[in-house]
């Protein structure tokens, strides 16, 4: 084990360490199959609205252990997790001093929200905060397992915005960061929910990746080229049209892709999928809206340029009867930077 960085030394941890890690949108891989020979590479998005909430702080003076706390179901079964990120800190730093953790609240599971790497490193952020410790997320984020094939999440722990990575090295470091934007402050995304579906994740992840066809080099070309000349320089000009058309295509590219492993849908769940090409048609021309799945789903999402715009688009949605009684739509901003970070002496 490397020597740990440590802060200058304190009397024992009295404090209590707040983490609020944000939610992101996975837009799309650049080249899944690695036709250059590095694979995977993302464009992601970090959203407000959607959040992983945790507290750490000292465990009383009568637990051997750690003692876990939830609020709510959600977060509940969410402390599996959280007990093997501890356990895996605890190997990595030897600490094994007593504390209290509380989850407040969890980004749904499963759902395109990067529910797991958030938790993890809220989670890291937290542990190593609590124990004085001067520890980068990429190091947290190689401790906990995290960022195997995209570094979005990441880099969206760190500072939030339009990022695009590299993909993953052959050594095993996580993706490097190639590019960040700020999203336009006017802008806003529809959040489409559908609770009673789950995106894929681990073992069932790898299989469905591994089962499908090479995507073709033309098209990972085309994807890189779509970032590299629409959606970056459209939100860093807030251009918005540029910015949508080069999303939307991305994702019918990749919609196309990964179809075989969604049932044969570049969506998830059918109501989803019925309500986006709703919008479509009703969104035809070119760069009026940008529409897609976030990683496996099932959550879709719609990028508009005004509130105004964005509100009018649910009420016709609703008076349409096109949103099914599972879906729930959340109108949210971009978020330009990362977790918060807040540390209070303990009651």
């Amino acid at each position: 084990m490397d020597a740990l960085p440590t802060a200058p030394p304190r009397a024992e941890t009295r404090a209590v360490v707040t983490v609020r890690a944000p939610g992101r949108l996975h837009l799309g891989f650049l080249d899944p199959s690695g036709s250059l020979g590095r694979r995977f590479g993302s464009l992601g998005l970090v959203i407000d609205g959607f959040e992983t909430t945790l507290e750490i702080g000292p465990a009383g003076h009568s637990h051997a252990g750690d003692t876990l706390l939830a609020d709510g179901r959600e977060a509940e079964a969410e402390l599996e997790r959280v007990a093997a990120a501890l356990a895996r800190l605890r190997d990595e730093t030897g600490l094994h001093r007593p504390l209290q953790l509380r989850l407040r609240q969890v980004l749904p599971a499963h759902a395109g929200f990067g529910s797991g790497t958030q938790l993890a490193l809220a989670v890291g952020r937290a542990f190593v905060r609590w124990h004085h410790l001067a520890v980068d997320t990429a190091l947290l984020a190689r401790w906990l397992g995290r960022g195997l094939r995209s570094g979005i999440g990441i880099a969206g722990f760190d500072e939030g915005g339009l990022l695009v990575d590299g993909g993953p090295g052959a050594d095993g470091r996580p993706a490097p960061l190639l590019a960040r934007q700020p999203l336009p402050a006017d802008w806003r995304i529809v959040v489409v929910q559908d609770p009673s579906h789950r995106g894929l994740s681990g073992a069932d992840e790898r299989r469905a990746i591994a089962a499908l066809p090479p995507l073709p080099r033309e098209q990972a070309a085309e994807i890189c080229h779509q970032v590299l000349m629409r959606v970056l320089p459209g939100a860093a000009n807030a251009e918005f049209a540029p910015f949508a058309e080069g999303v939307s295509r991305i994702q019918q590219l990749l919609g196309g892709h990964f179809a075989p492993a969604q049932g044969g849908s570049a969506w998830t769940s059918p109501a989803v999928g019925r309500l986006m090409g709703w919008l479509g048609e009703r969104h035809p021309r070119p760069g009026a809206v940008a529409i897609g799945q976030s990683s496996w789903g099932p959550t879709g999402f719609a990028i508009l340029p005004t509130d105004h715009a964005a509100r009018a688009l649910v009420d016709a949605a609703t008076a349409a009867g096109v949103v099914a009684p599972a879906l729930s739509l959340r109108i949210v901003a971009g978020r330009n930077h990362g977790a918060d970070l807040v540390e209070l002496p303990a009651r």
